[in-house]
């Protein structure tokens, strides 16, 4: 399929495509490129397409969630951020990073090593984000602390504009035979709470990133299938193969990171979200813990289907204090058009 790509667009293809050389390699100490705009601009796909040209050996793609979960982990095992570095990337002379952002100030002072970590390295990196470099870290009362490693992004990347006036996940109609865009965007008009499933199999604990295979259960008379994730259980109203149905406070209303989102990624491939409220009526603790959950599912594309009780731009109007909301509902643009239910 033959993309025609728009001014700002072509202006990053171009930039992107001197980062490799005619064989397929990433060119050594090539100055790295920072992609920045609002949501559903290119960024991604522009990205993808650079990543497509470089020998697989050569290059290490990821989103930013997945990479920052891993590197927590393995500096935690190694007790070094370059080590933790090494072990991740190996030998990519060419490294990715997808939907770059810095709310926190703890992760900042990660990120700040990490980037350190690889401009030393003279490896040539591209970052995806909603966000300038000096938008980074907004809270101001953290901001200036990272001014230092704003500087380092400016200086070791050229920095590039994408931000056209259309968003072009807005304009996706087509149905997806699989992941992501096969999912569902269901307006239920409740009458009730849905009666509780029965069965005659009773509720299972799931292990999370074991490779134990997965037992049917769902929900007896009101109750939950367990599922533990990090060091709590979340209570899943229904599991089924690598499918899980849980209901939004559940997933969003208790402390659950992105990685743990990831981990549950790994081992539920379909997902059904239920009574997704307004978002505006819910803490923005909730609301981010969504845009968290959408990011990783997005990424590794896999089926969502998201029961909610407003259309698309009412559920996410209003909501303050919520980086990236709008990139969710970009993304959420990409599940088929909205079908209203009534809740049974």
């Amino acid at each position: 399929m033959t993309i025609e790509l728009d001014a700002d667009q072509r202006a990053a293809a171009d930039r992107l495509a001197r980062l490799v050389d005619g064989r397929g390699r990433p060119v050594k100490g090539a100055h790295g490129v920072y992609l920045h705009g609002r949501p559903g601009r290119g960024k991604t796909m522009l990205m993808d397409r650079c990543v497509a040209t470089v020998a697989a050996d050569h290059v290490k793609r990821y989103h930013f969630h997945r990479f920052f979960a891993e590197l927590h982990s393995a500096a935690h095992e190694s007790g070094s951020i370059d080590t933790a570095v090494e072990r991740l990337l190996g030998s990519a002379r060419l490294v990715c990073f997808d939907e770059f952002h810095v709310h926190d100030i703890g992760d900042a002072m990660l990120i700040a090593r990490m980037l350190d970590a690889l401009f030393a390295r003279r490896i040539a990196l591209v970052l995806t984000s909603n966000y300038p470099p000096e938008q980074l870290l907004p809270n101001p009362l953290f901001h200036d602390r990272f001014l230092p490693t704003i500087a380092r992004i400016v200086e070791h990347m050229d920095v590039i504009s994408i931000d056209g006036p259309t968003d072009y996940r807005t304009l996706r109609k087509r149905a997806a035979a699989g992941g992501f865009a096969a999912g569902r965007y269901l307006i239920v008009q409740a009458e009730g709470r849905p009666e509780a499933a029965t069965s005659d199999r009773p509720a299972v604990a799931i292990t999370v990133g074991t490779s134990d295979r997965m037992l049917p259960a769902r929900a007896i008379d009101g109750g939950a299938v367990p599922v533990p994730i990090g060091d709590r259980t979340l209570r899943a109203r229904a599991v089924d193969g690598d499918a899980i149905t849980v209901d939004f406070t559940a997933l969003c209303g208790a402390a659950t990171s992105a990685a743990d989102y990831v981990r549950l990624a790994q081992r539920f491939r379909r997902w059904t979200i239920e009574d997704v409220p307004r978002l505006r009526e819910v803490p923005p603790d909730w609301a981010m813990r969504l845009v968290n959950l959408v990011d990783v599912l997005y990424d590794a594309d896999l089926e969502l289907t998201v029961c909610a009780a407003a259309p698309l731009p009412e559920l996410v109007d209003g909501v303050a204090g919520v980086p990236d909301i709008s990139r969710t509902a970009s993304r959420l643009c990409e599940i088929s058009q909205p079908v209203t239910a009534t809740a049974w």
